[in-house]
């Protein structure tokens, strides 16, 4: 995993709110029960998002093998086992793995498609190879240098390609990340690092593990209290 203070910092805030101040809320959030309000709005936002990643996968993932970065409460990891993909899915939050477990784990799938629920950090080089990785809302809390310090990690061991979101560095979003700075720091949940897609694109261009892939597809969403960011990018 990326060795500098800042991603070990933000990695432990992350475990701590994840795993026990946020976790039955996301898990109420990632399922089909009925919430209200900004959850709402941040669960349909989510859904196109969803929608955007998986769009960025083959619609046939037999015998391929896919990391799901992040996987939360296991909803990506299922719709790719649905597709025949043989998924690890790993995430640092054992609560959240814990309610993925509860929900699919032993489950059977026509495609032949499995999934391997695992807790831990999602660049950990003992996960093996894949023919994919996706990390869907996994990498917007790091700052942009950690963030392709993960993806520069994981680089060598994807064959075919990586799709992952960030939060995109608008007005709006930039007004929020600076209010919720403003917070009492027991009140607020870990923040997202707003970015330019240039920023991205900039410090990829200068890490040599990433210059081997070029950038295929381009896709936000903007609902109300959700907006993020994708980018499929593909081995060259």
């Amino acid at each position: 995993m990326p060795s500098s203070t800042t991603y070990q910092r933000r990695r432990g805030q992350l475990l701590e709110y994840f795993d026990r101040t946020a976790a039955q809320a996301w898990s109420k959030l990632t399922s089909d029960a009925p919430v209200s309000g900004i959850r709402a709005t941040v669960r349909e936002g989510r859904r196109r998002m969803f929608e955007n990643v998986l769009s960025c996968m083959p619609h046939d993932l037999r015998g391929l093998k896919v990391l799901d970065a992040g996987c939360g409460t296991g909803t990506l990891s299922v719709e790719m086992a649905k597709r025949g993909a043989q998924v690890t899915a790993i995430d640092i939050a054992p609560t959240l793995v814990g309610f993925a477990r509860e929900r699919f784990e032993g489950h059977v799938f026509e495609s032949g498609g499995t999934i391997d629920f695992r807790v831990g950090d999602l660049s950990d080089a003992t996960l093996g190879d894949f023919d994919y990785v996706v990390a869907l809302d996994s990498l917007i809390h790091y700052r942009a240098p950690d963030m392709v310090r993960v993806l520069t990690e994981l680089a060598p061991r994807v064959s075919k390609g990586m799709c992952f979101t960030f939060a995109p560095r608008t007005p709006l979003l930039w007004v929020f990340w600076i209010s919720g700075r403003l917070f009492p720091r027991s009140d607020r949940a870990p923040a997202i690092e707003p970015v330019t897609e240039h920023r991205l694109r900039t410090l990829m261009s200068k890490d040599s593990p990433m210059t081997s892939f070029k950038v295929c597809k381009s896709l936000r969403v903007g609902h109300f209290f959700y907006t993020s960011h994708a980018l499929q990018l593909v081995r060259q």
